[in-house]
């Protein structure tokens, strides 16, 4: 069964906590429940201990989804990493769900507002076979954890193109499974579509924002940053962009699990609760059209 959930960065921003600064918690939990959201992904305001936070979303009849994490394995081995990973771990499970997202963050240049996105790590041949297998055997004592893995594709990150994910997929054990973001695989070039359907079997979470196209193509010319790219509104609520998400979602038939809603704008420029709320009307449309059920 397919259940719509959000990310909280539709009404404020984790890499830049100005933007959406004067949103409460309360207010952003109030209009996604309102829309129809099951469930809400982590959050800078969000409590950070696990009762508490199952019973914020608890008030608002909202499940805890997951929340990203960031990961070092370039610089450390894996089990350096779950001890890292400690707190973040028992936030998860105790807040109820297997679902552990994580990001290779290592040089990343997407939190800097004044670093172009031309400018991202990319890995040498060396650092890819050092960085493979430290990410399978985080999975693997992820997995012994209990939970599953959802590696995040990200701009700015070591892992953003299609090429990269592809050598991502390829060089990890079957433990590692996929979170695929149709925004940011859409605006690196690679098609969301393609992805979903080679690698429907691994893929245990989803994101869904759409991208306008003519401002990626602008952030590509002036060599933009990531941020300055977001608040020039490269991204957007699914249907409201350049993303086929009926195509991406016939792709993946069998997928159960959470669809989120991600798509992080300028709040002053795009009123969440209204784009929220049309991303969702659109989403559930796609679904249906899909065929999938929820």
């Amino acid at each position: 069964m397919i259940r719509i959930g959000a990310n909280p960065i539709c009404w404020s921003n984790d890499d830049r906590q100005d933007i959406g600064g004067h949103i409460s918690l309360e207010q952003c939990l109030s209009e996604a429940s309102a829309i129809g959201i099951e469930g809400m992904e982590l959050g800078h305001k969000f409590p950070r201990e696990p009762e508490a936070l199952k019973s914020k979303l608890g008030e608002y009849g909202m499940r805890f989804v997951g929340g990203w994490y960031s990961t070092f394995l370039l610089d450390r081995d894996a089990e350096a990493e779950m001890e890292a990973a400690r707190d973040h771990i028992a936030l998860v499970k105790g807040a109820g769900t297997d679902i552990f997202i994580v990001c290779e963050c290592t040089r990343t240049v997407h939190g800097d507002g004044s670093t172009p996105l031309q400018a991202r790590p990319v890995l040498t041949e060396e650092e890819w076979e050092r960085f493979l297998p430290r990410l399978t055997r985080f999975a693997e004592l992820l997995q012994a954890e209990g939970l599953r893995i959802a590696y995040h594709h990200h701009m700015g990150t070591v892992v953003q193109t299609g090429e990269e994910i592809d050598r991502l997929m390829a060089g990890t054990g079957p433990a590692f499974t996929l979170l695929l973001d149709t925004g940011h695989a859409t605006w690196a070039g690679a098609d969301p579509a393609d992805l979903a359907r080679r690698y429907r079997d691994r893929i245990v979470h989803v994101h869904v924002k759409d991208v306008r196209s003519d401002v990626a193509r602008q952030a590509a010319q002036e060599n933009w940053s990531f941020l300055t790219s977001v608040l020039a509104g490269v991204y957007t609520v699914p249907g409201d962009g350049s993303v086929d998400y009926v195509s991406v979602f016939r792709e993946i038939p069998d997928y159960a699990g959470w669809i989120v809603i991600e798509a992080e704008q300028d709040p002053e420029k795009a009123h969440p609760e209204t784009y929220v709320r049309m991303g969702f009307e659109n989403l559930a449309r796609f679904i249906d059209q899909a065929g999938l059920r929820r």
